[in-house]
């Protein structure tokens, strides 16, 4: 095992072709664990092994992020420690491997912490980093989740249909990271979802996907996502009901319906649609206690892509 400056451990070093790094994060940048949903399906399926993690001594405020304890065989108690760890995933069909890393947003020394992530990706001869992120939004789940992003290359962004992201405000590691890459002059990529904030709990298959597909489209993986349709099927399906079912919700989706199209060019004029207020919308906290409510009353279905 080595050990390199800011914290970055080293297991053993992977041989992989042309990799690109894909990392994601648990916390604020991971909306119905959308993002982190999405870089665990793509360990699964590269059939992925850890070789480095970050010492999470360096990163972390173990009061605010607590370790967890359990009972492994009923018998020994084991701590888990808040991780951030990189994998090796083969994809022999596809013109890259990836190192992926799946971790949790850390609470201090975020600069040092990207320099972590910079040394594992050019200690592994990453051709480039994508980000992965989800946030919640006032959009519908009726309607395809568009992906907003940052690349470097203008001709990439407009094949991938990807809306450029006009945020300002406060950011988290997924932000601060890729402006550490960019400035560092890695090529880089930076994708994210938008979750309906009134079905945030977890998972949404449907936003996983979306993310995985622009993903597959921007790296050329060739991934097999059509076996995450079902899932996403059967979310849908699930949260139509209780939609259905809540004259308040029902009646919010369809204005968020009628915004996100007065908002599309069309070739017929548009009435502009009268915007939403607070007064109008019913409680954000009060939608998703009533949809989460419903799901978890459902029969177990499929489980989360991770």
């Amino acid at each position: 095992m080595g050990r390199v400056s800011d914290g970055l451990i080293w297991e053993n070093r992977p041989h992989l072709r042309r990799p690109v790094l894909v990392a994601a994060f648990r916390g604020w940048n991971d909306a119905a664990e959308a993002a982190t949903g999405a870089a665990s399906w793509l360990a699964e399926r590269g059939r992925a092994s850890r070789f480095a993690q970050i010492d999470p001594e360096e990163h972390f405020d173990f009061q605010a992020v607590r370790p967890q304890v359990e009972l492994v065989d009923g018998v020994t108690r084991e701590i888990t420690w808040p991780a951030n760890e990189c994998f090796a995933a083969e994809f022999p069909d596809a013109a890259h491997d990836l190192v992926v890393l799946v971790g949790t947003e850390p609470n201090v020394k975020w600069r040092s912490f990207c320099r972590a992530v910079l040394e594992a990706a050019g200690g592994t001869g990453c051709e480039m980093i994508v980000t992965l992120g989800a946030l919640l939004a006032d959009v519908p789940h009726t309607r395809p989740m568009p992906i907003t992003g940052a690349v470097g290359d203008q001709d990439v962004l407009d094949r991938l249909g990807l809306t450029r992201s006009h945020y300002e405000g406060p950011t988290g590691i997924v932000g601060v990271l890729h402006d550490a890459v960019r400035e560092a002059g890695v090529p880089s990529a930076s994708l994210w979802v938008p979750v309906p904030h009134y079905v945030a709990s977890a998972p949404n298959p449907v936003a996983t996907r979306a993310l995985l597909d622009r993903l597959d489209a921007l790296l050329e993986l060739d991934l097999p996502l059509a076996e995450l349709d079902d899932e996403a099927e059967e979310w849908r399906h699930r949260v139509d009901e209780v939609v259905a079912d809540n004259e308040e919700v029902r009646d919010y989706v369809q204005r968020l319906e009628d915004q996100l199209d007065a908002d599309e060019p069309d070739d017929e004029p548009i009435a502009e649609a009268e915007p939403l207020t607070e007064a109008d919308l019913p409680s954000g906290e009060t939608l998703a206690a009533d949809i989460e409510r419903y799901l978890r009353d459902q029969p177990e279905g499929g489980g989360s892509p991770s």
